[in-house]
């Protein structure tokens, strides 16, 4: 792993590994043809191994490596998104501090040494952007996106380093100083060029095509399920759950006097007014614009006393931490649980949460509080903390695999994240509350609908119009939420169906467990077996658990 490491140096730090902590990727010419030529070469020595021979866990670890460098191979030579993603330097640049300043993985002095060494190479990365990113490609979307996140660097700079700086002696303060200024001057330069040449003539296509698609989402899920499985499966979902929400609104609307008409079998009209109006009796409990994270914080805490009086897995011996989301990680996503590289041991997790932003209307915040309500926040608990991924991943990084850890498939861990929102509504998580049970399988349509959108925008040339109806009409999503998704639909691609491949692959093993250990099965003792094997794709574990050829 170690020439991996020094070829990306600020993955490496994210993981754990800090032998290359003062350097960041090269994405010029000479940069890529060397990481291109690695690939090909680890590659060709690892299918010169007989995959047959090797242990059960080494053949999982085989081929998980081999659909990473085949994927590293795709992405620079096919896909090229380091010639149209301005996205791609922008994260880059802002995870190049964060990763060295977020966690104490060692003194403070050493970790500023370092960061200083980043900041003077980060005038070349923006050079290279230039360089490499062709306005003809580039979508619109991409190029405002980047340009509205570029000035979060300075804002890490200004939070991490400047108020540190006299942690340095003289000669090594001098130097951070110099680099400071350096990178302001960079920073303008590179917004400028963001404003006024990349934006103006920004004139690629988000849409990747079926092409693309396909074999991106292939690599992305490493699962036997293909795209048209996943929609057909994704179709029917949709319409089961549209039916239970249905009959919970009955329930939670029977005393209520202003109740639309909610006969047994309602025509579509009624369906959809009637889950909507037992969804405002949960929209109407909020917290206040600015207590967010206080709300997250408490709900979190909730969740964790409710999983360690249930005995649903085994907790973590650390705590999460939650925290404001860093301004260059904003715009893409509300929450996000970041834990400590696999590599770094006895690190803080941080539960990160966006702010409500200052700029927003009454009406803005008005719809982002009806989405964020106080049962959605903590579903969002649930997801991104307790017993979602926060657990999962401390779990995951004891598992001995330095290879597993660092290439961790995202479809397993986002499932089981979905997956630990079923599993608290199923173990009756606040009194089994009606309106909490809603929120949960209005959150559910979220992952529906995610997994229909991404194809049907990326390869059926969906409208925002029809993927607005999509999200707030059969999914009962907020404006602003879906307006933010739709957002970031066009910025990714592959990612939004993770959620749902792995939430079904989790589904689908725990009825396969259940129906091998009968009345023997016992939850805990299931849950902390899943999560053993790190955090493979979900086809590897069900292998294990099943005993099953590794394919």
């Amino acid at each position: 792993m170690s020439d991996w490491f020094r070829l990306n140096p600020i993955s490496a730090t994210q993981v754990g590994s800090h032998i290359v902590d003062g350097d960041i990727e090269d994405l010029s010419v000479k940069g890529r043809a060397a990481a291109v030529e690695h690939a090909r070469r680890t590659l060709a020595a690892l299918e010169a191994i007989d995959a047959t021979s090797l242990s059960r866990e080494n053949q999982i670890d085989y081929a998980i490596l081999r659909n990473q460098l085949q994927s590293d191979l795709w992405s620079v030579e096919t896909l090229q998104n380091w010639a149209w993603d301005p996205q791609v330097y922008g994260q880059l640049a802002g995870s190049a501090i964060y990763t060295l300043m977020a966690r104490e993985f060692a003194p403070l002095p050493e970790r500023l040494k370092s960061a200083t060494l980043r900041i003077e190479k980060l005038p070349r990365l923006f050079s290279q952007a230039r360089e490499n990113l062709d306005p003809a490609r580039v979508p619109l979307i991409h190029a405002e996106t980047a340009a509205k996140q570029h000035g979060g660097i300075l804002g890490l700079v200004d939070q991490f380093i400047t108020p540190n700086l006299d942690q340095l002696g003289e000669e090594d303060r001098e130097r951070a100083e110099n680099a400071i200024g350096n990178l302001k001057l960079a920073v303008a330069e590179q917004q400028k060029w963001l404003d006024e040449t990349l934006v103006p003539n920004a004139k690629g296509d988000f849409r990747i095509g079926a092409a693309l698609y396909d074999q991106k989402l292939a690599f992305a899920l490493n699962s036997p399920l293909s795209r048209g499985e996943i929609k057909q499966r994704a179709e029917a979902e949709l319409q089961r759950v549209r039916a239970e929400m249905y009959s919970i609104a009955r329930t939670v609307l029977a005393d209520q006097p202003k109740a639309p008409e909610m006969p047994e079998q309602p025509t579509p009209e009624q369906q959809q007014a009637g889950i909507a109006a037992a969804l405002e009796l949960a929209y109407a409990d909020r917290p206040d614009r600015d207590k967010v994270v206080e709300t997250a914080t408490a709900s979190t805490e909730r969740a964790t006393a409710f999983v360690r009086e249930k005995g649903l897995v085994t907790l973590p011996e650390s705590p999460v931490k939650i925290i404001l989301m860093p301004e260059f990680q904003r715009g893409v996503a509300v929450a996000y649980c970041d834990s400590p590289g696999p590599l770094d041991k006895h690190l803080d997790t941080f539960y990160a949460v966006s702010p409500i932003p200052d700029d927003w209307s009454t009406e803005q915040v008005d719809s982002f509080l009806r989405e964020y309500n106080t049962r959605s926040i903590e579903e969002l608990s649930i997801h991104e903390a307790m017993p979602g991924h926060f657990l999962q991943i401390a779990h995951s990084n004891k598992h001995p695999s330095t290879l597993r850890a660092v290439l961790s498939s995202g479809s397993f861990v986002e499932g089981w994240a979905v997956y630990a929102e079923k599993m608290m509504v199923d173990a009756g998580y606040l009194d089994n509350d009606p309106l909490f049970k809603l929120i949960n399988l209005k959150w559910y349509l979220r992952v529906i609908t995610n997994a229909l959108m991404d194809q049907a925008i990326h390869v059926d040339g969906m409208t925002r119009e029809d993927a607005m109806t999509l999200m707030t009409v059969q999914g009962f999503q907020q404006e602003r939420e879906a307006a933010g998704k739709w957002v970031r639909a066009q910025l990714t691609s592959t990612q939004l169906p993770t959620y749902f491949v792995g939430f079904q692959e989790h589904l689908d093993l725990e009825k396969a467990i259940r129906e091998r250990d009968g009345d023997q099965f016992d939850m805990r003792k299931y849950n902390d077996t899943v999560l053993s094997f790190g955090s493979p794709p979900g086809r590897y574990v069900r292998q294990m658990m099943l005993k099953q050829p590794i394919e």
